[in-house]
């Protein structure tokens, strides 16, 4: 077990609905008993990590967005633990592992370069979309988001009868889609809300994004599939279409139910592209 050294723990006490703090205990208890040394920072996280050698994360996807935010780009390794409500970003890295499992990757592993993308001066880490997932988003925001998967479901249930699709010019170099898309997704990682694999191939480290473009659907034919987009079975599926991107732009003539990583936001144009290799994981 390392000795050297020194990590920097950021917990967002909100996360998880105290989920966090209960797994910052259990991750602290096991750097006592290796003896290695940490610091914790719950309610006020530092503003440098000098002289520390790494910084560790416990919250979910929107705990992540905030720290590369506030904090863009360290030099130092990360390593990010479930206590949120979506843990996409996480599950990306370390599947099932338990914690313990998850401290004995992170000690014995070498650092790994990971992209990250930027939308109108926003960072992101996992995901970003327009349209329906953005509603959904919408729907849940503010709201006790506890059980993670299953609030997004909710969500999803709750709009999807109702939800009506908006005109998109979405442009990706010299190609150019106009039309009524029912959700348009850029994604770094494989999964997003909470287990939706939208981007089943998708990898945090070729520098492009994974875009799917889902056409407009009727009711029948949301019910039928969301359960294999779920499942991230819906490659080759009529009305989707699926590439890769290093940029792209995403304009409508109204406001759009936006979402990156999870936070909402509304914009009339998205101007994203990848920041490759900015960021590193321990993993």
């Amino acid at each position: 077990m390392p000795q050297h050294w020194s990590i920097a723990i950021l917990v967002n006490p909100l996360a998880g609905s105290g989920r966090s703090i209960k797994l910052a205990d259990d991750i602290t208890r096991l750097l006592r008993d290796r003896a290695v040394a940490f610091v914790v920072f719950k309610e006020n996280w530092p503003s440098m990590f000098d002289g520390f050698t790494d910084i560790w994360i416990v919250g979910g996807d929107g705990t992540l967005n905030y720290f590369i935010n506030h904090y863009p780009f360290p030099s130092i390794p990360l390593a990010v633990f479930p206590g949120g409500s979506g843990n996409d970003f996480q599950f990306m890295l370390y599947g099932n592992q338990t914690i313990i499992e998850m401290i004995y990757t992170i000690f014995q592993s070498t650092p790994k370069k990971v992209d990250a993308g930027i939308c109108n001066g926003q960072y992101f880490l996992n995901s970003a979309g327009a349209g329906f997932d953005g509603k959904v988003v919408h729907t849940i925001r503010g709201k006790n988001k506890s059980k993670g998967k299953g609030s997004f479901f909710r969500a999803v249930l709750s709009n999807i009868f109702t939800y009506k699709e908006r005109e998109y010019t979405i442009t990706d170099g010299d190609k150019t889609w106009s039309g009524k898309f029912l959700i348009v997704s850029i994604m770094n990682s494989r999964r997003a809300g909470g287990g939706f694999y939208i981007a089943p191939k998708a990898s945090i480290s070729d520098g492009k994004f994974d875009i799917t473009l889902i056409d407009k659907l009727n009711i029948f034919k949301r019910v039928r599939y969301l359960p294999v987009i779920e499942r991230g079975k819906h490659e080759g599926l009529p009305f989707i279409r699926q590439f890769l991107s290093a940029a792209i732009t995403i304009e409508s003539d109204d406001e759009m139910d936006t979402q990156l990583d999870g936070e909402y936001y509304s914009f009339k144009k998205m101007e994203i592209r990848t920041l490759p290799g900015v960021l590193t994981f321990r993993y």
